[in-house]
């Protein structure tokens, strides 16, 4: 298989996530979003929307949408459940996720690492507005809870971790809760999460920060965390 994808996606690291935690084969192809390579007529072939990430399946079909490539690679595991009511919540919180998180953090975090936020303050204020919402919400959801269905990590979990891992980046505070900020140590400690738990974030000029990346790749790797990380963002010390 191939992913088509770039590292400061969420939606892209979600896709990469799933597919270590299955044990799936496959190689990585880097698109530059900001070089228009999505735009691309062969890429429009993998995906007529021009988006990524695409998942390319062994025999030539290509899979579009993160929601739609993780619970085709979830299929079968332990990470979707069977029973159609348990099935159905995880799909309700991966609809949330795209209605709610992506669109209002993913959006929010965008702007403000582009340095585009100043150019529509009233739109960036919203989505802010909006993404502080959606993580009140998620905090209630998790009240009492390890994971999104209880004790049992799912791909909804994963979903959902892709944007809120980073949603102070949108100027969305994990520390307003508690719950969340609690919630994402514990996803980000689980196999799978060891490379890429932060994707690259984006200069002022819409290029990768190739300190803030390498930063985030040698946190990865076991070095310790940037002092300016919040706590949230820091894994527990080993035993």
């Amino acid at each position: 298989m191939i992913l088509y994808e770039h590292p400061s996606s969420g939606n892209c690291l979600k896709a990469r996530v799933m597919l270590d935690q299955v044990g799936a084969s496959y190689d990585r192809v880097e698109l530059d979003l900001f070089a228009g390579e999505t735009r691309t007529p062969e890429h429009f072939a993998r995906n007529a929307d021009g988006r990524i990430p695409v998942l390319e399946l062994d025999d030539g079909t290509y899979l579009a949408e993160s929601g739609a490539i993780l619970l085709y690679l979830a299929e079968g595991t332990e990470y979707l459940p069977a029973e159609p009511v348990e099935r159905a919540r995880v799909h309700a919180w991966m609809f949330f996720e795209q209605n709610q998180i992506e669109a209002n953090i993913g959006v929010a975090r965008f702007l403000a690492l582009s340095g585009r936020a100043s150019g529509v303050p009233e739109v960036f204020a919203d989505r802010q507005r909006r993404g502080r919402e959606a993580l009140a919400t998620l905090e209630r959801g998790l009240a009492g809870r390890d994971f999104l269905l209880g004790s049992a990590y799912t791909v909804a979990d994963l979903a959902l971790y892709g944007y809120v891992h980073v949603a102070d980046d949108a100027g969305c505070p994990l520390d307003e809760h508690p719950g969340v900020a609690s919630w994402v140590r514990r996803v980000a400690a689980l196999p799978g999460f060891e490379e890429g738990l932060t994707p690259c974030l984006l200069t002022r000029a819409g290029a990768p920060s190739s300190d803030r990346c390498a930063a985030a790749a040698a946190y990865a790797a076991g070095s310790a965390a940037p002092a300016s990380w919040p706590a949230w963002r820091r894994l527990p010390a080993a035993p």
